[in-house]
């Protein structure tokens, strides 16, 4: 099996090259070779490698750059997953897909299903959006999995900020009512894999649009804290948590205040579920050791 993976060096496609080598030869191109703001890159590199799989695990993700440079966001999270998708359905192959939470207003008191009604707050949930409307205008196999609040052991992320600044200042305000599920690239790389190999066994469920996050829910203040007491696990110093609300922090994007999604239909559809959020944090701290 040969599988085509976007991203190099992002956080989610760095775990599922650790991952997914099991299932053949992957095909990892930097961005030299795979520029997802280059449409007849994609197309070329697609048609070079002839993959049984393309995983698009590149995004452009600066959610605050992205209000005053819409029209690059949109290239990437709109144009380039809409031209993956055909070369995939021209190829008779599926299309991994990730996306975002983002996708939602956050005003809903309850978790989010996939047959909610989207609506984005501002341009990285607009393009994130506009790109699962074209990868389902085209018609092909296809897998959409929308996760949040996403962060590894490596690159820029609410852990490895906290971890920094936990250590380095005495004190740490941080927003308390936006909630939602912090979910280790590792789990999506995990639910990826046994999402592979369900349908390489003849055990898929419906192809489309999906949720994948940690289970349970916590607020970024409450990330905080588990963040801070397993530095103090640790003899590390910790600074103390002051929570705040959204309206103490303002930022260019507006943020959704209720970022769970209902997982249930993965687990019904293909038999995939995802460990709560406090054990896989757990699991990537122990790996960071």
């Amino acid at each position: 099996m040969r599988i085509l993976i976007s991203g190099q060096h992002g956080q989610v496609s760095s775990e599922l090259q650790k991952r997914l080598k099991v299932l053949g030869e992957l095909v990892v191109p930097g961005r030299d070779q795979l520029d997802l703001a280059q449409p007849e890159q994609i197309r070329r590199q697609v048609r070079h490698v002839r993959p049984d799989l393309i995983i698009n695990a590149a995004a452009y993700t600066a959610v605050d750059k992205a209000e005053s440079d819409a029209a690059a966001a949109f290239v990437v999270n709109a144009q380039a997953p809409g031209i993956l998708a055909e070369e995939a359905a021209a190829l008779g192959i599926p299309l991994i897909q990730y996306s975002t939470d983002y996708v939602f207003d956050g005003r809903k008191g309850a978790p989010y299903t996939e047959t909610d009604a989207t609506n984005p707050l501002g341009v990285y949930g607009q393009s994130k959006l506009a790109g699962e409307q074209a990868i389902t205008a085209v018609q092909g196999k296809h897998l959409i999995l929308r996760t949040s609040w996403v962060y590894s052991a490596h690159g820029h992320n609410f852990l490895l900020t906290m971890q920094r600044l936990l250590q380095e200042k005495p004190e740490l305000r941080i927003v308390a009512d936006q909630i939602g599920a912090p979910t280790w690239a590792g789990t999506i790389a995990n639910s990826t894999l046994a999402l592979i190999e369900r349908w390489q066994a003849g055990e898929t469920g419906a192809w489309g649009t999906y949720h994948l996050t940690a289970q349970g829910e916590t607020s970024w203040f409450g990330f905080a804290q588990a963040i801070g007491e397993a530095l103090r696990e640790q003899g590390k110093p910790c600074a103390n948590l002051l929570p705040i609300t959204t309206s103490d922090y303002p930022t260019p994007a507006t943020r959704p205040l209720n970022s769970r999604l209902d997982c249930s239909r993965l687990q019904r559809e293909w038999g995939v579920s995802q460990p709560d959020w406090q054990t896989a944090l757990r699991e990537c701290l122990a790996g960071q050791a």
